[in-house]
């Protein structure tokens, strides 16, 4: 007769599952910007960003607004690897005058308290971090503010709706401050919530609690939210809790069809109709008089008590939940149930006594079905968020329905598991949830604000100041000079190599052309097609050959007659071998030039090693190689740096394009340089384009001022210390290594890796720039990073990410600007040289830092701008400056050879 009766209220699975959908669809309601406003899932970000990790220590304390009592508490946190803390408490009443009264008063009260409590544990001078758990809803904008939105639970206080809580009791601390620590102050922290403060206590029991629960007089859930999702709060990094405030789920009528017609009239008789309809389903405030009305409609019906309506049966909150629970244990019989409701003058029969204690269950166990669909709508999104299809977590709870009521929490966990087969759910039960809660919410806001400082310490030597950026400006500007000059050049640390190359493609270049790669473990052979006019444009064919280590490392002769073996091969393959067809030689290693086809190397780089080259002029050994072979022959037209082909190709498309920068494995850059400023070559006519080998700014101590202690331990582990520091400071084949060296660091201080720093950490070359472009990618989610750090042999947890990230966009960040600093001392020279006072001009780049970092090109061109104001720079894309720049230059260098001529 009882289920006939109310069927409605028993929910199946089905219904349950959809209830689950419900939900989610209200957390993804609540979260969005644009629909946040009309959403009854309010999903309040808590800026709590992070769970205790077990290294927090200290003493906190704690103030527990929100109940019946006041509670103010001491909490130590013992740092002795057993996480073990202790909690003081003491009651304070919280007279109806006060919570009935305005605002001032209120909080001045609480001050009172505290101060007595730190008089009677003998704290009052001692300056100490304090949580406050105030639990009502609260519109937080930081950690340390919160904007009450309303009161509830009995609270009408005057003056204190939307305004922060948090400037009330620091008002009310100054007050005190003669009777407060020397300082005058009690630090406030953080706000919390009372359902924060329950994961967070449970959260240092065990790492994996990222949800908590109340199911009390009220009810509520909060989560650990990825921050990408909140678009409330600015920033996409790490996580933070979310504070649902669930208890409005169905307040805009979702629920409506699973309310029966005792939820509508309780709903009327409450003190906010039509408002928290989902609470009114499930907290134990609300069970009891839900009880006293389906029991009046079943006696008034003549189904109970022979239809005798008692006054009990008519006054409204006579059955409490502590009845319902009492009349709910089984053990017992029906004995209790018997005694409930004599003492209500209700003189059961044993019929009454079952049909009644069937109310019970079936009133609690609906609550504790909704309260498991919505659970498992939480821990769904958790695991969707973290992309597994398995996940382990823990819920901490709190709440007098769970603790006292005999079978709830049993049913509570049975239901959760059968929604979500597929998370493996521990439920741990809270102990002081909203006190020690709080004080470990303080306690972890602590320990990042001192994380935060000494991570700030390591990286504050990278922060480069526009002044700071001037200055390296200035100075690079001086090493140019140096570097052109007669006298100064021997000495100079920026070469300024000039490059014979006397012109930029006009258009007019066609033919056939050879262009030769030689730069790295490969060696590319191009044969270029270039026409002219109308139809301009070039057409390129290729092959690429692989030079062996025992090459790379024999004599020269050897790796000269190899080079010849793969034209000989390219040229057969192409159909060519009988034309003598003109060639550029791209050879991207150090050379001084004497003209455009005479290189003498410098020095090997790059792992090569072969013998009798240093020294000696490479064209002519390759013309001897030729010459042995005797099988075809070459007209060797050009000797060319990789960076001076970069600039050629973009000067083909854009005749504006009188620079040329390669920022990828290595730095450098070139430009067009007027001949009477060049005092090392003969001639005051035209231009002549200057390698100015850059990477070697600063080899004389003159940016010392901006090295940090990790770019010298870079350099002294380098192949060659002491040389090229700018680039080890601005190109890919460092910044990772700098990278290493800060995160060593950090993890000897303990902010790193649980401070163990692991066997691949301690391994040279491991982190590769392209890490840096994967990790500092937007899009990247910190669970993507995580995985790119765990390939590392790196365990980092979701914080250990979020600083691995900034140390790499720190340290790319500042290459940039360096890089950036650089380039505008040589478009100044350039602007000065034309005597214009605004220079629009083109900078051709190459380079893989350039392409695929995802900031480094907006930094570097923001720098440029904002240190060369009058100039108008474009950068332009190269496309293979090695190989159709190498071909490219040799037509221009025929083009201008034959000018010459006529």
């Amino acid at each position: 007769q009882v289920d006939r009766y109310l069927y409605h209220m028993r929910l199946s699975d089905d219904v349950l599952l959809d209830v689950m959908a419900r939900f989610q669809a209200e957390m993804v309601k609540g979260l969005g910007r644009d629909t946040n406003p009309t959403a009854t899932v309010k999903m309040l970000p808590s800026f709590v960003r992070s769970l205790p990790d077990g290294s927090e220590k200290g003493d906190f304390l704690a103030v527990d607004l929100g109940g019946s009592q006041f509670r103010a508490h001491q909490v130590k946190v013992f740092d002795d690897g057993k996480q073990s803390s202790q909690l003081e408490s003491k009651f304070y009443p919280t007279p109806k005058d006060i919570i009935q009264g305005n605002g001032a008063e209120l909080f001045d009260y609480v001050a009172d308290c505290l101060l007595d409590f730190m008089e009677t544990k003998n704290l009052k001078h001692k300056k100490l971090p304090l949580g406050f758990t105030f639990s009502f809803p609260c519109k937080q904008t930081k950690l340390d503010e919160g904007v009450l939105l309303a009161w509830t639970k009995h609270f009408k206080v005057r003056g204190v709706l939307d305004t922060d809580v948090v400037s009330s009791l620091r008002k009310a601390f100054q007050k005190h401050k003669a009777s407060f620590v020397p300082a005058g102050d009690v630090d406030v922290l953080a706000l919390v919530n009372d359902t924060v403060g329950t994961m967070m206590t449970c959260g240092y029991d065990d790492q994996r609690c990222e949800v908590g629960l109340i199911i009390g007089t009220g009810t509520n859930a909060c989560y650990m939210e990825e921050m990408r999702h909140i678009d409330l709060v600015e920033g996409d990094e790490g996580r933070m809790c979310i504070n649902t405030e669930w208890g409005a789920f169905g307040d805009d009528g979702a629920l409506d069809d699973l309310r029966t017609e005792f939820d509508q009239e309780l709903d009327l008789g409450s003190l906010n109709p039509g408002k928290q309809l989902f609470e009114k389903m499930i907290s134990s405030l609300y069970l009891g008089e839900l009880v006293r009305l389906i029991l009046l409609k079943m006696t008034k019906e003549g189904l109970l008590f022979n239809g005798k309506v008692s006054t009990a049966l008519l006054t409204k909150g006579k059955i409490e939940m502590k009845h319902v629970s009492a009349m709910e244990k089984y053990k017992e019989g029906l004995s209790n149930t018997k005694e409930i409701l004599t003492e209500l003058n209700l003189f059961p029969s044993e019929e009454d006594c079952i049909a009644v204690q069937h109310v019970c269950t079936i009133v609690s166990f609906r609550s504790a079905n909704l309260c498991a669909a919505a659970l498992a709508a939480i821990l769904t999104r958790l695991r969707e968020n973290k992309k597994l299809l398995r996940m382990r977590t823990t819920v901490g709870i709190d709440g007098g329905l769970y603790k006292t009521h005999p079978q709830y929490a049993k049913r509570l966990h049975k239901v959760v598991r059968r929604l979500v087969p597929n998370c493996d759910v521990r439920f741990l039960l809270s102990v002081s949830g909203s006190g020690k809660g709080a004080a470990m919410v303080t306690a972890v806001a602590y320990r990042l604000a001192a994380q935060r400082k000494q991570i700030d310490a390591a990286l504050a030597p990278f922060l480069l100041s526009l002044e700071t950026l001037r200055e390296v400006k200035n100075k690079m500007r001086t090493e140019l000079e140096y570097g052109l000059k007669r006298e100064t050049q021997a000495s100079a640390t920026v070469k300024m190599l000039p490059t014979y190359v006397c012109g930029t493609p006009d258009g007019t270049e066609k033919g056939k052309f050879l262009a030769l790669d030689l730069g790295g473990t490969n060696f590319r052979v191009l044969l270029v097609k270039i026409r002219s006019g109308r139809r301009r444009s070039v057409q390129m064919y290729n092959k690429i050959f692989a030079i062996p280590l025992e090459i790379m490392q024999g004599t020269g002769e050897e790796l000269f007659d190899h080079i010849v073996q793969c034209i000989a091969d390219f040229l057969e393959y192409m159909g060519i071998k009988g034309a003598r067809l003109p060639l550029g030689f791209t050879f991207s290693f150090p050379c001084r030039q004497a003209s455009i086809d005479k290189g003498t190397l410098v020095g090997w780089t790059k792992g090569f090693k072969a013998t009798d080259c240093e020294g000696e002029d490479v064209v002519d050994m390759l013309r001897e190689a030729i010459r042995r072979r005797n099988e075809f022959d070459l007209d060797i037209v050009a000797v060319v740096n990789d960076t001076v082909g970069t600039m050629m190709t973009c000067g083909y498309e854009d005749p504006n394009c009188e620079i040329g920068l390669i920022a990828g494995t290595g730095s450098n850059v070139c430009y067009m340089e007027d001949m009477k400023n060049i005092e090392i070559v003969e001639g005051n006519e035209g231009k002549m384009c200057i390698n100015t080998e850059w990477g070697g700014f600063g080899d004389n101590g003159c940016i010392d001022n901006i090295r940090t202690k990790y770019d010298k331990e870079v350099d002294e582990g380098s192949l060659n210390p002491g040389k090229q520091r700018y680039e080890k400071m601005t190109s890919g084949m460092y910044l990772g290594e700098i990278v290493r060296q800060i995160l060593i660091d950090l993890t000897k201080q303990g902010l790193l890796f649980r401070g163990q720093i692991s066997e691949s950490l301690r391994k040279r070359g491991i982190f590769e720039t392209k890490f840096l472009s994967q990790i500092e990618s937007d899009r990247l989610a910190l669970l993507q990073v995580r995985r790119i750090l765990q390939q590392l042999g790196l365990d980092s947890t979701c914080e250990d990410s979020i600083i691995v990230k900034e140390v790499c966009g720190t340290v790319s960040k500042r290459a940039a600007q360096l890089c950036g600093a650089g380039l505008a001392a040589i478009v100044e020279k350039k602007r000065e040289n034309q005597g214009v006072e605004h220079l629009q001009i083109t900078v051709g780049v190459d380079g893989t830092l350039y392409k695929l970092h995802p900031h480094f090109s907006r930094i570097l061109r923001e720098t440029v701008k904002e240190l060369a104001p009058r100039c108008d720079v474009t950068f332009m894309l190269s496309e293979d400056g090695s190989g159709k720049g190498a071909a490219l230059i040799t037509a221009v260098a025929k083009r201008l050879h034959n000018v010459g001529q006529k």
